[in-house]
């Protein structure tokens, strides 16, 4: 079968920005490992939806589902509560009745969530495929060989571990264990600045180009005070001598939705769409993020659509499901998805709308299916590594 890119409208005069059907074309330029996986499957058979709020409903006040927002609506529709993954697994903490967490997300948020919830409660992740291929990108045997590295290149001792909340949660005890700290997407400059007063430099994890960005755009680094560590080669790929003189060691890692947006993209949408704003996440390339009009979170990409005058139009480079919740909550703004290449964050949407029922059913039955778990130490210095993060100034209210 032969399948067909459809054209959105143009202004007149101006060349149509196709979109590229999920699975059936791809983009030479884009970064590795970030092809699109196929369009989504059709949606849910409507009697699942009476099965949830059944389910739901029977549970009551022992459970609590969470929903990232970047998951389809079938799913977000029976949240109690929306967010980024930090404020999901705070919101967690902040319901100790609730005797179940179910997290629709991916596995390192419900493990952020079971770090910080009580003992005596159980996160349940509705399908355990649910992955994330930036925190896949760090492993913690690769960390530990990188932390070696720097040991031999006489530079351990002087170099503080950040990861980003979107790492697994071994990870994040690595860094607790080693003087680490967490970050979010909102607070990084907040998080290296503290690095930076502990220590001479930065072993940034996962993803390279929210440190990069941060580093650079907040901190005023220069780019050639940033080295990428591979870890898929020897010492890195880079000399002791390189790592000796770099300020910012970043993970060869990146977000397999953010890392799609390229810079143009948004030179197409600017010629296509008259007076309109780009706004992208900061785990896009430096390249798109020097284009762009805005650069913030995902709770800061919601936050400034809210508060945007009538009118205005806007081109998002962030997740899709996201992208076109804004456009329907936002009719009286015109809301466009960044690239032409449409693509969902494949892994979050395995959280449909069967496998959430089974979870709540499963519950109503009396069988908790998908309980994440971290096991006691590693919660320990996971736990230390988000601690301080939290005991910077202002960030117990932060997003």
């Amino acid at each position: 079968m032969t399948t067909t890119s459809p054209e959105l409208p143009t202004a007149p005069g101006k060349r149509s920005l196709s979109l590229y059907i999920l699975g059936t074309q791809s983009d030479l330029h884009s970064e590795r490992g970030v092809e699109c996986p196929g369009d989504l499957p059709p949606a849910s058979d409507p009697g699942l939806v009476e099965r949830a709020r059944r389910a739901k409903e029977a549970l009551g006040s022992r459970v609590f589902v969470l929903g990232h927002h970047y998951q389809r609506d079938e799913v977000i529709q029976f949240a109690d509560v929306t967010g980024d993954s930090f404020k999901l697994a705070k919101d967690a903490a902040a319901r100790p009745d609730a005797e179940y967490i179910v997290f629709c997300g991916v596995h390192f948020m419900a493990e952020s969530a079971d770090i910080l919830t009580a003992p005596e409660q159980k996160v349940i992740l509705p399908d355990l495929a649910a992955g994330c291929s930036m925190a896949d990108m760090a492993r913690l045997a690769q960390v530990e060989d990188a932390w070696d590295t720097l040991a031999d290149a006489g530079i351990a001792d002087v170099t503080v571990p950040v990861t980003y909340m979107n790492s697994s949660a071994d990870i994040k005890a690595f860094c607790g264990r080693n003087g680490g700290v967490v970050c979010t997407s909102s607070n990084a400059q907040a998080v290296l600045e503290w690095a930076f007063r502990r220590g001479q430099k930065v072993l940034f994890l996962p993803d390279q180009h929210l440190g990069r960005n941060t580093a650079v755009l907040q901190l005023g680094l220069g780019l050639d005070d940033c080295v990428v560590y591979d870890p898929r080669r020897p010492g890195g790929g880079v000399s002791p001598e390189q790592l000796r003189a770099a300020t910012m060691i970043l993970w060869k890692g990146h977000c397999s939705v953010h890392g799609r947006f390229t810079p143009e993209a948004v030179d197409e949408v600017r010629g296509r769409i008259p007076g309109v704003q780009v706004m992208v996440h900061p785990e896009c390339q430096h390249e798109v993020v020097l284009k762009a009009d805005q650069i913030g979170s995902t709770e800061f990409i919601i936050r400034t659509i809210e508060q945007a005058p009538a009118g205005s139009s806007w081109a998002i480079g962030t997740e899709l499901n996201l992208v076109k919740r804004l456009a329907a909550n936002h009719p009286d703004k015109q809301i466009s998805f960044l690239e032409q290449h449409v693509c969902y964050c494949a892994t979050m949407n395995r959280i449909d709308l069967p496998h959430l029922v089974w979870a709540l059913e499963s519950l109503v039955a009396g069988e908790v299916v998908n309980q994440i778990t971290v096991d006691a130490e590693t919660e320990r210095y996971a736990k230390e590594a988000l601690q301080r993060m939290l005991d910077l100034p202002g960030e117990t209210s932060r997003d």
